[in-house]
């Protein structure tokens, strides 16, 4: 977890008190393509627009022609799709393991 945020260049977070409630973390270039690695809100406080919100907010400080991507489990297939993001079938994911036997 500390590397993941420590090479990360966008993270914005939520708190309740003193309570990391949800983050969103992303590495980007600010001008074109902006990877949203990871969006997590804490169970109890899902469905009260946070997620939301963490998006907005890391969008906020994007480009004007900035494209915000990302790649989401199957569960959360339609909640993207609620925010506004499109479906796009163009990824390729190359595992340790294959690119090591390469």
């Amino acid at each position: 977890m500390e590397g993941m945020l420590a090479n990360s260049n966008l993270c914005i977070s939520a708190w309740h008190k003193h309570r990391l409630i949800g983050i969103a973390r992303s590495l980007t270039d600010f001008h074109y393509a902006c990877y949203l690695s990871d969006l997590a809100v804490g169970l109890e406080y899902q469905a009260q627009g946070i997620g939301k919100k963490l998006q907005a907010l890391t969008q906020k400080q994007l480009g004007p022609e900035c494209k915000l991507i990302l790649i989401a489990a199957p569960t959360a297939h339609s909640y993207y799709q609620h925010l506004g993001f499109t479906h796009n079938s163009r990824c390729w994911v190359l595992e340790r393991d294959a690119a090591i036997a390469t």
